[in-house]
């Protein structure tokens, strides 16, 4: 058997690694010890390690500052960051993470976009909502004679009684006809001319509805009156920020002269187009603080109730019905159309 020569700079390496080991092992075991013999602060194994290394190839071990050999340290596991230590793994998670989030940011924010958009849908719906089941008044205004007391007790008993003209208002609570059992506030309303305007500005703001009652049987005698009346009604009700709902009552429909609501339509169709004009050309002669200074329907065409913003409605009734006092009331039409916007 033939021995292979080794030299003695080998062995010495070879003993020099197997000591560097040793003291590193011994390090790692007491930090106090680190501290003390390299006076070095708060320093790294892979730092302490390279200074012994220099150390022993000849070189001067310098003192340097805490933070400069942290900084050194911090950026020496990152490059050698592979998975083998827990610096580099941790700061692989760390990229890993923010290049996640940099790549579902869109997504997440369209999602979030749509979520908040929904929400906001749904709180302004409720709000809406809240601020029209609050609206429960149906007002009743019309001329004087027009019928309308004898409606709101029609409506509210079934039954015929005797009325006479009232200069305040009237108000019950009004049991809506449908299978949700909610109720409506039937507010009748004065119709004499020096009253009409001021009650009607009293409850226009808390009116889910307004029935404007017109008799058909007087009607062609007292068209310019109603007209100018639901000209002014009609104004007020667009103003509002929740407009109601809006009928046109053709009451006392069993008198043999009574109009029929297609006529009445379109002669208060003629005489508010009539109105506009006349209005538009003195504006001066008019309250300038008013809305009376607002036109209804489109500007350079003949008036139509369907130009307006709200939808206007028209049926024929009877609050007296057509046996005279001891009949029923043909009132379904109206009771339809309240349970219908209840």
């Amino acid at each position: 058997m033939s021995l292979i020569p080794v030299s003695s700079s080998s062995v010495f390496r070879r003993e020099r690694r197997v000591q560097e080991n040793y003291n590193y092992h011994q390090d790692l075991r007491d930090p106090g010890l680190r501290r003390r013999k390299y006076n070095l602060g708060t320093t790294t194994p892979v730092m302490l390690r390279f200074a012994r290394l220099r150390r022993a190839e000849g070189h001067v071990a310098f003192a340097v500052p805490g933070s400069k050999i942290s900084a050194m340290a911090s950026a020496d596991s990152r490059r050698m960051g592979n998975g083998g230590s827990v610096g580099g793994a941790f700061q692989l998670y760390l990229d890993s993470l923010r290049q996640e989030l940099r790549q579902r940011d869109p997504t997440l924010l369209s999602v979030v976009v749509a979520l908040v958009a929904v929400l906001l849908t749904l709180v302004f719906w409720k709000f809406i909502r809240s601020r029209r089941s609050s609206q429960r008044a149906v007002l009743l205004v019309g001329l004087c004679d027009s019928g309308k007391t004898l409606l709101f007790v029609r409506l509210l008993t079934g039954l015929y009684r005797d009325t006479q003209t009232s200069i305040t208002d009237s108000s019950a609570v009004y049991r809506v006809n449908n299978n949700r059992g909610t109720s409506l506030t039937l507010i009748d309303l004065p119709g004499h001319e020096s009253l009409r305007l001021q009650f009607l500005e009293r409850f226009k703001a808390s009116a889910r509805a307004i029935v404007f009652v017109v008799d058909s049987a007087a009607f062609q005698r007292e068209v310019k009156d109603v007209a100018e009346f639901l000209y002014q009604v009609l104004l007020d009700s667009i103003g509002l920020k929740n407009t109601p709902s809006f009928l046109i009552a053709c009451n006392k429909q069993d008198i043999t002269m009574a109009k029929s609501a297609k006529l009445i339509q379109q002669q208060l169709e003629k005489e508010i187009n009539t109105l506009r004009v006349t209005r538009s050309a003195a504006p001066s002669i008019l309250d300038s603080s008013s809305t009376a200074t607002a036109q209804l329907g489109k500007k350079g065409k003949e008036f139509e109730f369907s130009q307006l913003p709200l939808k206007v409605e028209f049926l024929e009734c009877s609050a007296k019905g057509g046996r005279g006092d001891t009949g029923s009331a043909d009132i379904q039409d109206l009771e339809k159309w309240l349970a219908k916007i209840a």
